[in-house]
Protein backbone atom coordinates (compact mmCIF):
# COMPACT_ATOMS: atom_id res chain seq x y z
CA UNK A 1 0.00 0.00 0.00
CA UNK A 2 2.82 2.40 0.82
CA UNK A 3 4.29 1.75 -2.61
CA UNK A 4 1.09 2.99 -4.28
CA UNK A 5 1.35 6.23 -2.33
CA UNK A 6 4.95 6.73 -3.43
CA UNK A 7 4.05 6.10 -7.07
CA UNK A 8 1.07 8.46 -6.79
CA UNK A 9 3.24 11.23 -5.31
CA UNK A 10 5.90 10.75 -8.00
CA UNK A 11 3.24 11.13 -10.66
CA UNK A 12 2.21 14.47 -9.15
CA UNK A 13 5.64 15.97 -9.88
CA UNK A 14 4.92 15.81 -13.63
CA UNK A 15 1.63 17.71 -13.39
CA UNK A 16 1.29 21.49 -13.55
CA UNK A 17 -1.18 23.46 -11.42
CA UNK A 18 -4.02 23.40 -13.97
CA UNK A 19 -3.61 19.63 -14.36
CA UNK A 20 -3.76 19.24 -10.57
CA UNK A 21 -6.96 21.28 -10.39
CA UNK A 22 -8.50 19.22 -13.21
CA UNK A 23 -7.52 15.99 -11.48
CA UNK A 24 -9.03 17.20 -8.18
CA UNK A 25 -12.31 18.02 -9.96
CA UNK A 26 -12.29 14.65 -11.74
CA UNK A 27 -11.61 12.69 -8.54
CA UNK A 28 -14.24 14.68 -6.62
CA UNK A 29 -16.82 13.72 -9.21
CA UNK A 30 -15.68 10.09 -9.01
CA UNK A 31 -16.01 10.22 -5.21
CA UNK A 32 -19.57 11.57 -5.44
CA UNK A 33 -20.52 8.81 -7.87
CA UNK A 34 -18.99 6.14 -5.63
CA UNK A 35 -20.77 7.48 -2.55
CA UNK A 36 -24.06 7.61 -4.43
CA UNK A 37 -23.64 4.06 -5.72
CA UNK A 38 -22.74 2.90 -2.21
CA UNK A 39 -25.88 4.53 -0.77
CA UNK A 40 -28.08 2.70 -3.26
CA UNK A 41 -26.46 -0.70 -2.93
CA UNK A 42 -23.29 -1.51 -0.98
CA UNK A 43 -20.09 -1.51 -3.00
CA UNK A 44 -18.11 -4.72 -3.28
CA UNK A 45 -15.09 -2.90 -1.83
CA UNK A 46 -16.12 0.20 0.14
CA UNK A 47 -12.46 0.97 0.89
CA UNK A 48 -12.21 2.45 -2.61
CA UNK A 49 -14.10 5.47 -1.24
CA UNK A 50 -11.40 5.95 1.38
CA UNK A 51 -8.67 5.63 -1.26
CA UNK A 52 -10.25 8.27 -3.50
CA UNK A 53 -10.66 10.63 -0.53
CA UNK A 54 -6.97 10.20 0.33
CA UNK A 55 -5.95 10.77 -3.29
CA UNK A 56 -7.92 14.04 -3.34
CA UNK A 57 -6.21 15.09 -0.10
CA UNK A 58 -2.79 14.32 -1.60
CA UNK A 59 -3.63 16.34 -4.71
CA UNK A 60 -4.81 19.29 -2.63
CA UNK A 61 -1.69 19.09 -0.48
CA UNK A 62 0.58 19.17 -3.53
CA UNK A 63 -1.37 22.10 -4.98
CA UNK A 64 -1.10 24.00 -1.69
CA UNK A 65 2.64 23.27 -1.50
CA UNK A 66 3.15 24.73 -4.96
CA UNK A 67 0.99 27.76 -4.20
CA UNK A 68 3.03 28.57 -1.12
CA UNK A 69 6.40 28.00 -2.85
Amino acid sequence: MANNKVDFNRGLKDLNESDLKARIAEDSLRLKKLEFAHAISPLENPLTIRGVRKDIARLKTELQKRTLA
